[in-house]
């Protein structure tokens, strides 16, 4: 899960707008599925209508990082689904338009019962019984090359006793064709390139879960080869960002995604007028934990819960 961002106000196109020398797997994924999505998430910082499926995804994760708090032997299908109301009362006190998602889906009840359904997929396909993470929740960021810092939320991180890590992440939509795999697993990849860079061990296993579809696990077992063309690949997109940002040119890339883009209306691929863009300015991103404005320390992972 990719919780390194919010959803905050347009910015004022008369005023300059600072560019943080930061990547995520989220906004990395965002260029390069197309450099307007990225401008008008991160330049205009446009507003973006809340998404049932991105919102309910949130509930799951919320309830399977708090399973795990639960003894062994007590993670049940019952248990998790007895976390989901309190779980969803919280995110509605934090975002009372959330509330709106459940109304429209016939109630709570009914909102709720989608939930379920994706816990119970997740007992399927593993019992926490067996299970101790080592971490959940896991915000990890490191540098590299210029300055760049790279930072993202691991859902779990499992340690077994010979130190091997095991990277996972959940998925509450469906296992992607062969032509998006590789979206899915450059997230991991930049994950593990982190983990390597603070830990100094390469994870043996990146394993996600998709609750969605036909539910199922795919796994991935990288090598060094692996991070270090991670690596190359995400620095080349920093540059690649970062000439956009001086030319002031964010070229739209018109694909299949477009019809679920909020954006659509204001892309020039279909007739439309982006907003005033603003002077950028790039600057060094600070080490804080996302959405909580503390310091940390450079190189290295803590624990911190998502916005």
């Amino acid at each position: 899960m990719d919780a390194t961002e919010t959803s905050p106000s347009p910015v004022n196109p008369t005023s300059p707008v600072t560019l943080p020398m930061a990547l995520s797997p989220s906004r990395a994924s965002d260029f390069m599925t197309c450099p307007l999505l990225f401008r008008f998430r991160v330049i205009d910082k446009l507003p973006e209508r809340k998404s049932a499926a991105a919102t309910r995804g949130t509930l799951v994760h919320a309830v399977l990082e708090r399973l795990f708090d639960l003894p062994t032997g007590e993670r049940t299908p019952t248990s998790a689904a007895d976390l989901l109301s309190p779980q969803w009362e919280r995110m509605v006190a934090d975002d009372p338009e959330l509330k709106e998602l459940a109304e429209e889906a016939g109630g709570d009840e009914a909102w709720l019962a989608g939930a379920v359904n994706l816990l119970e997929r997740y007992f399927r396909l593993e019992d926490p019984n067996r299970l101790e993470p080592a971490e959940r929740e896991l915000f990890v960021h490191t540098r590299i090359g210029d300055g760049l810092l790279l930072r993202g939320f691991v859902d779990r991180l499992d340690v077994a006793p010979d130190g091997a890590l095991r990277v996972v992440d959940y998925k509450t939509g469906r296992a992607p064709g062969p032509a998006y795999e590789g979206k899915a697993l450059f997230q991991m990849k930049f994950y593990a390139l982190v983990l390597w860079k603070t830990r100094g061990v390469i994870p043996r296993r990146l394993q996600l879960i998709y609750l969605g579809g036909e539910s199922q696990i795919v796994t991935y077992d990288p090598d060094e080869r692996d991070l270090r063309a991670t690596e190359r690949k995400v620095a080349a997109l920093w540059t690649a960002i970062r000439a956009a940002a001086e030319r002031g040119e964010w070229r739209a890339n018109p694909s299949r995604l477009c019809d679920w883009c909020d954006h659509k209306a204001l892309c020039p691929a279909y007739g439309g007028t982006p907003p005033a863009l603003p002077r950028v300015e790039v600057v060094e991103a600070a080490e804080t934990v996302p959405g909580h404005g503390r310091p940390t320390v450079a190189a290295e992972v803590v624990v911190a819960d998502p916005d």
